[in-house]
């Protein structure tokens, strides 16, 4: 079976540990194909080709796509979509954007966030904050599907599938790129990081946060914060771990002053490694920590910084 997946570009480059990790799960299923769209996409193109298990690039270069606008690019799939039984992108903010338009132009099912393939019709996903899997059987012609990225392990590289330009297809103007607003950070990105350091509610305040940003700058970590600690202002939206933010699954997961509510947990939980560090004993997250200390953070966590050199 052919199967066409939507790589994930950011300002060019090929964002390598999602689209590999989705290579991963769309190879259990056909023939990949890498889609890359972009107003400059031929150094994203030729990073996919090199990914292990990809049979074939599509470059689609043009200035509409150089926003990943959801219109054009989702117009630019359906295009393609008659060489193609299965659709499939990386579970990132873009690609859940523009699948569901996908699937609704080609008017069958999306099946979001799969974390396992059964067999080409057959996918699992998590529901109730991860609580249950729920398996779902698709009898579409057409199989559109997002792949969260921390279930499965990045395909190696080593390949050098051909890379073939194609055609593009003009502005349906039903949307115009405005502006991007981008925070400039040197620390890893969240949901790639090898080692994340997250705060809770424990934390206290914005300005406690300095110390759970000293521990991640000494880890060269991503930083995280549960729903709690956002919502009280102690940090801002794209830091947010859970259900409703961001879901990573590192090698190194520290939580510092974190409960563990079950919304917090479905976006962690996967992390290999989950140390843990609250006062209360009874936390439900030292029911998921490999490790866990029961200790004042704001002693523990600056010591534990010193001791790291």
């Amino acid at each position: 079976m052919a199967v066409l997946l939507v790589a994930e570009i950011n300002d060019g480059d090929l964002a390598m540990d999602a689209t590999a990790k989705a290579v991963s799960a769309a190879a259990q299923l056909g023939d990949v194909t890498v889609l890359c769209a972009g107003a400059d996409c031929s150094k994203a193109a030729a990073q996919a080709a090199t990914i292990s298990g990809v049979e074939k690039v599509l470059c689609a270069q043009d200035e509409v796509y150089g926003h990943q606008l959801a219109e054009p690019v989702a117009d630019l799939i359906v295009s393609l979509a008659g060489g193609f039984e299965h659709i499939t992108a990386p579970a990132t903010a873009g690609a859940k954007n523009i699948l569901p338009r996908v699937a609704a132009l080609l008017d069958v099912m999306v099946i979001s966030d799969a974390i396992a393939v059964v067999d080409s019709v057959t996918f699992e996903r998590p529901i109730y904050a991860g609580n249950a899997l729920q398996t779902v059987k698709s009898s579409d012609g057409k199989k559109v599907v997002t792949f969260r990225t921390s279930t499965f392990e990045a395909a190696e590289t080593g390949g050098a599938a051909p890379v073939e330009t194609i055609a593009t297809v003009g502005s349906n103007g039903l949307s115009t790129w405005i502006e991007d607003t981008v925070a400039a950070s040197d620390r890893p990105e969240l949901t790639s990081a090898k080692i994340v350091v997250s705060g809770g509610r424990g934390v206290g305040s914005e300005e406690n946060f300095e110390i759970i940003k000293a521990l991640a700058d000494k880890l060269n970590a991503g930083i995280g914060a549960s729903r709690a600690a956002v919502d009280s202002g102690y940090a801002p939206n794209d830091w947010q771990v859970g259900q409703t933010g961001k879901v990573v699954a590192p090698d190194l997961y520290i939580a510092c002053g974190i409960s563990g509510a079950i919304q917090h947990l479905a976006g962690m939980k996967d992390s290999k490694i989950i140390v843990a560090i609250n006062k209360d004993e009874e936390a439900p997250i030292f029911q998921v920590a490999d490790f866990g200390l029961v200790a004042d953070l704001f002693e523990a966590v600056p010591e534990l910084t010193a001791k790291l050199g």
